[in-house]
């Protein structure tokens, strides 16, 4: 059995079809990168890992029960938010939201929540954070904090949703190499929601491109190519490869923008 199985699955708004007949399993340890157009669902493919966004058709199963039963096991890397400057919260403290903040009564004695959220932090590189408020960490640590909060449960599986938004090239490769070596660490699966596949490129087992209510999912070679992502968005899309980075001219040319929460 798969880790997750996504089967025949479709989303829309009214007329509009975010992606259809989407078939994908993942397996425990692969590194899956989401990529496409602003507006293609990315987001809310995730929510419906999740189970917080219904299908319109198909089903989603994650260690072998429907979406949102199992979500102790899953680790998520929310969406830089500008928000988040506000917050007094300390690190620490969020930290161990990660662990049990999806828990209903009693949590963990305090002693042994903080060791673990010390432990994530050290993880990250971040550990000299813990007694930061969140509201004044720069972008980067930020990140780093994310990933301590997505670990803290050792999650089956990784959900990063444009950990790499708002960074500079320095740390996104940092934060993608962090978010690498948990999965290595934990055997956890991981999908990446992204932009740019660049930075994660050396890590990538398979990709899965949405553009205009269609989809690809293959190897790295298999989906970036010109014939491929030009049937995708029906019209010439030109993939360029230079010194081992990949380059998509056109694209943002087709790209939709009525809603960043479909992203």
């Amino acid at each position: 059995m798969s880790l997750l199985d996504i089967r025949a699955a479709s989303l829309g708004f009214d007329s509009r079809v975010l992606w259809s007949d989407l078939n994908l399993s993942v397996e425990p340890g692969e590194f899956i990168a989401l990529i496409g157009a602003n507006g293609s669902g990315k987001s809310m493919l995730l929510k419906a890992i999740l189970g917080t966004q219904p299908l319109s058709s198909g089903s989603i199963s994650f260690a072998g029960k429907p979406a949102g039963q199992q979500n102790h096991l899953i680790g998520y890397v929310p969406q830089h938010r500008n928000s988040d400057a506000g917050l007094p919260l300390r690190v620490i403290d969020a930290v161990r939201f990660g662990l049990d903040g999806h828990r209903l009564g009693f949590s963990l004695a305090n002693k042994d929540a903080k060791k673990r959220a010390l432990a994530a932090l050290r993880e990250v590189d971040a550990e000299h954070l813990a007694n930061e408020p969140i509201g004044k960490l720069s972008g980067g640590e930020m990140q780093r904090v994310r990933v301590a909060q997505a670990i803290m449960s050792e999650p089956k599986l990784i959900l990063a949703d444009e950990p790499l938004s708002a960074l500079d090239l320095k740390h996104q490769q940092r934060v993608s190499e962090l978010i690498n070596e948990q999965r290595e660490r934990l055997g956890s699966a991981v999908i990446f929601v992204t932009h740019d596949l660049n930075p994660i490129i050396d890590f990538v087992d398979r990709v899965v491109y949405l553009a205009q209510g269609r989809h690809s999912i293959g190897t790295t070679d298999e989906v970036m190519r010109s014939d491929v992502l030009s049937k995708l968005y029906g019209a010439e899309i030109d993939v360029v490869r230079n010194q081992g980075r990949i380059l998509v001219l056109g694209a943002h040319d087709h790209e939709h923008h009525e809603d960043e929460e479909w992203a």
